[in-house]
C-alpha cells in the first residue's frame, strides 16, 4: 500500500511543496532566520524517506519538476532588474568591476585553500563554482570533471549560509546600501541568497537578481582557468 502511493508522482510534488511550506510557516511565525525553509526541508525529507525506507527514484519522480522550473526561475529575476535598470546604468563600471574582482579572488582563494589541503581533482572541480546557481554550477562542474551531485549539495550549502546570516553581517558591519546588499547576497548565495535579498526590498532583490547572472558568467569564464592552474600545482 505505501509503495504504491508514493510511486505516484504526486508523492514527490505534494511532499516537497508541504514541507516546505510548513517550514516556511514555521519560519515567519517565530520570525527566525535560523529556521530556514530549504534546509529544513532537506533534513526532514531525507529522514523521512530513510525512516519509512521509500526510495529516491519514486520520491524524485513528484520532484523532477522543481529541478526543471530553477532555469526559467533564474530567467524570471530579470523582472525586478528591469525595473531598477536606471541604477545599473548609473553604477555599470562598479558593479562589473567589484563582481569580476570578487569572483576571480574568491576562485583564487579557495582553490589554493583545497590544494593546500591536498584534496582529489574531482572534489576541487566540484566545488569551485559554488557561488552561481544550480543550473550554470553543474555545467561549469562538468566541464573540469568534476562531481555535480557533490556540487549541488555545496551550492545549497552556499545560498542557505547567505540567506541566514546575511542580514545579520549588514547589521554587524552596517552596511546599509541597498544596493551594496544586493549584490553581495547575489554574488556570494545566489538564487537562495536572492530570496533573501527580496525580502529586504526591491533594489536589493534587482541587484541580487544582476549579480547571480554576472557572477555566473564571470565563473564560467575564470572556473576553468583557475582549475587549470591549480592543477599545475600540485
Amino acid at each position: 500500500m505505501l509503495m504504491e502511493i508514493t510511486n505516484d508522482p504526486l508523492f514527490g510534488m505534494l511532499l516537497t511543496i508541504g514541507t516546505f511550506a510548513f517550514f516556511r510557516y514555521l519560519s515567519i511565525r517565530l520570525k527566525s532566520s535560523i529556521i530556514n525553509p530549504t534546509i529544513f526541508s532537506i533534513i526532514f525529507i531525507i529522514l523521512f524517506l530513510n525512516l519509512l525506507k521509500i526510495p529516491y527514484e519514486n520520491y524524485y519522480k513528484g520532484s523532477e519538476i522543481f529541478n526543471r522550473m530553477i532555469v526559467p526561475a533564474t530567467v524570471a529575476l530579470a523582472m525586478p532588474l528591469y525595473k531598477n535598470f536606471h541604477i545599473l546604468k548609473k553604477y555599470y563600471k562598479e558593479i562589473l568591476l567589484g563582481i569580476g574582482i570578487s569572483t576571480l579572488l574568491l576562485l583564487v582563494m579557495l582553490g589554493l585553500i583545497m590544494v593546500g589541503l591536498k584534496m582529489e581533482n574531482e572534489i576541487i572541480a566540484s566545488i569551485l563554482p559554488k557561488s552561481i546557481t544550480t543550473a550554470i554550477a553543474v555545467g561549469v562542474t562538468e566541464k573540469m570533471n568534476g562531481l555535480p551531485s557533490i556540487t549541488v549539495v555545496v551550492v545549497i550549502i552556499c545560498g542557505n549560509i547567505g540567506a541566514i546570516f546575511g542580514e545579520i553581517i549588514f547589521k554587524w558591519f552596517k552596511i546599509d546600501n541597498p544596493i551594496a546588499q544586493g549584490i553581495s547576497l547575489g554574488t556570494t548565495s545566489h538564487a537562495i541568497g536572492t530570496s533573501k535579498a527580496v525580502e529586504l526590498g526591491e533594489v536589493q532583490g534587482s541587484m541580487s537578481g544582476l549579480a547571480i547572472i554576472i557572477t555566473g558568467i564571470f565563473t564560467v569564464i575564470f572556473a576553468p582557468v583557475v582549475y587549470s592552474l591549480l592543477m599545475l600545482l600540485k
